[in-house]
């Protein structure tokens, strides 16, 4: 019985995150990239098909891996994720919001932006041969 209750979660924590990712193309402010990420990790856990089935896609398959292997984050999706976060800044700004949240939310964000921009852009080849010893 724990068994598949523990398949049932990673599945359907797999299958929402994807929904979340697929509606973040079209929708402005709801990132894609963390959610298919988030979905082909818990489709490993507990959806195999799934996962070989998002690694093996044309289009997301290719990010997905290089996040995987070796943490990467293209350029242009981190100037995307950092535009996004300054404009929710600001609109959280001009809203009715509470103060701590003006305050604080800022500052994460900040703290996410300079995690981001310390991740590598492109997988690293060691080319053996240019080395002297």
């Amino acid at each position: 019985m724990w068994h598949y209750s523990r398949v049932l979660f990673w599945r359907a924590l797999a299958i929402i995150s994807l929904a979340l990712g697929l509606l973040g193309i079209p929708l402005p402010g709801l990132p894609t990239v963390p959610f298919i990420l988030l979905s082909a990790w818990s489709a490993g856990k507990g959806w195999p098909a799934l996962e070989q089935r998002l690694l093996t896609h044309p289009h997301l398959g290719p990010p997905i891996l290089a996040w995987h292997q070796n943490g990467v984050v293209p350029r242009r999706a981190k100037y995307l994720a950092c535009g996004m976060m300054l404009l929710s800044v600001l609109l959280l700004q001009l809203s009715a919001a509470p103060l701590l949240l003006k305050l604080l939310l800022p500052c994460f964000l900040l703290m996410v932006a300079l995690w981001l921009w310390r991740r590598p852009e492109q997988v690293n080849q060691d080319n053996d041969y240019d080395k002297t010893d």
